[in-house]
């Protein structure tokens, strides 16, 4: 595939993906690694209410990603901002979060400090 040009040699095609599906609103993509290949689903539009806790993990783990990428962090507002939550959501965006400190996906800057106001967070291998 990259001898006919079909396929990218510097993986910018998967940035682009995770960005359109915030764009759009749509729901994390999921990738699977298998031995052989690498399988990636895109799922449809799907309201933040219909997202289920893996959903919400997955998509603040790739804003995460997305954020570092892109030379920024992420922080409660962006990811709220990423869900199209309104301030006073403020708490669920910060379960989700902590949700994925839990599952090991995303860690807190420590650069910043311990302030919870000000927190940034980075992808676990950053």
């Amino acid at each position: 595939m990259r001898r006919m040009r079909i396929c990218e040699e510097k993986s910018s095609g998967i940035d682009k993906v995770v960005q359109a599906a915030e764009v759009y609103q749509l729901p994390a993509p999921d990738f699977r690694a298998s031995h052989r290949r690498t399988v990636v689903i895109i799922f449809g539009p799907r309201g933040f209410e219909a997202m289920d806790r893996d959903d919400r993990v997955r998509a603040c783990y790739q804003h995460c990603c997305l954020k570092w990428v892109m030379a920024e962090r992420m922080t409660n507002q962006s990811l709220r901002e990423r869900f199209r939550q309104p301030e006073s959501k403020s708490a669920i965006i910060s379960q989700i979060i902590a949700a994925a400190i839990e599952t090991r996906a995303i860690k807190p800057d420590e650069k910043v400090g311990g302030s919870r106001k000000y927190a940034r967070y980075l992808p676990i291998w950053a």
